[in-house]
Order: structure tokens, then sequence, then C-alpha cells
């Protein structure tokens, strides 16, 4: 068992990078294909604002970000955010898949990777704050099995100006199934 919450992660097709300069090029063009959902995201990584943002994300503190790669073909991004190693918690957040991908059960593949990391490394609460709009986002986190704890009202000034509503969700580790009670497919 690792505790390295950044380390890279992996199943069968699926591999979690630690996001690199290398990726830089590649997940440009990747969030490029969708610039209409950039609004509902409280930063935007269209090409006008990506290489700032990319930068950013990468030298967060408490922030461990992934490429996201399938058949080593990288196809978006994940990180965990806000990682409080005293309070034993972390966040999952600044996903992003190109629109081909979604709906096709990869967000559930990766999120179990990442819940299965945070738990093994000794986090007791692993969180999701989601624009209170996105109700793709909402639904899936619900299907994990995570609670809503509520909603934080104007909690965000978003880059395009919206004062945003945040929904916090969150899933404990003693909520979390072992990998062997849970079934192989999604």
């Amino acid at each position: 068992m690792t505790t390295d919450l950044g380390a890279p992660l992996g199943d069968a097709d699926v591999r979690l990078e630690p996001l690199a300069e290398a990726h830089r090029a590649d997940l440009k063009a990747v969030c490029a294909e969708d610039p209409e959902i950039w609004p509902i995201y409280s930063t935007s990584y269209d090409p006008d604002h990506f290489d700032a943002q990319f930068d950013a994300l990468r030298g967060r503190p408490g922030t461990f970000p992934y490429a996201v790669l399938v058949d080593g073909q990288l196809i978006g991004m994940t990180a965990f955010l806000n990682h409080v190693p005293d309070r034993q918690t972390v966040e999952i957040g600044s996903t992003y898949y190109r629109p081909a991908m979604r709906g096709t059960g990869l967000n559930r593949r990766i999120k179990r990777l990442l819940l299965d990391r945070a738990f093994a490394c000794g986090i007791r609460r692993v969180e999701f704050r989601i624009d209170d709009r996105n109700e793709r986002s909402k639904a899936a986190v619900r299907k994990l099995g995570a609670h809503q704890d509520g909603l934080i009202r104007a909690e965000r000034i978003t880059w395009t100006g919206h004062v945003r509503d945040t929904a916090l969700f969150s899933l404990l580790a003693d909520e979390w199934p072992t990998v062997s009670e849970r079934p192989l497919k999604a």
C-alpha cells in the first residue's frame, strides 16, 4: 500500500500520471475541444486561459494534479486539492474529460482509483465542491455514495464574474467499500 497521495495510479487501460510540463500541449488541445463547458467551472482552461491555469494548478500547495490517459492517450485531467494532513481531508476536483469520454463510465473508474488512494493514505474525509448549477457533476458524485453536506452560498466568484453557490459533498473512509465488496462493473 502506498502512502503517497500524488503517486501515479492505474487500472487496466486507465493511467493517472502526475501532471507535468510534458502534458501541457496535449491537455491544452483536449481542453479546447469543449469551449462551451468552461463557464460552469470556477476557472477556465480554454485556449486564452489555459497556460496560466495549468501553471497555477501545478504550483498550488496541497494539490496533486493528474493527467488522465486511456490506452496511452491523454483525455483529460483531475486532481487532489486542498490536502490538509492534520485534518485528514482532501478534495477531488479540477476534473475535465474530452467530450467523447463523458458518459462512458470512465469518470466512475477514475474516481474509484482516487478514492481508494485517498483512503489508503489515511484520509478520513474526501470532499467534492461543485457549482450548484452543474447537475451532471452532482449526479456523478451521488452515484459514488457521496452525501451532500449543504450549499455554501456565494462561496466564490468565478472567472466569468458569476457569484457561485457551491454544493458541498463528502465521502468518509468508513462509507467507502473495500475493493472486494464493490461490483467489478459499474
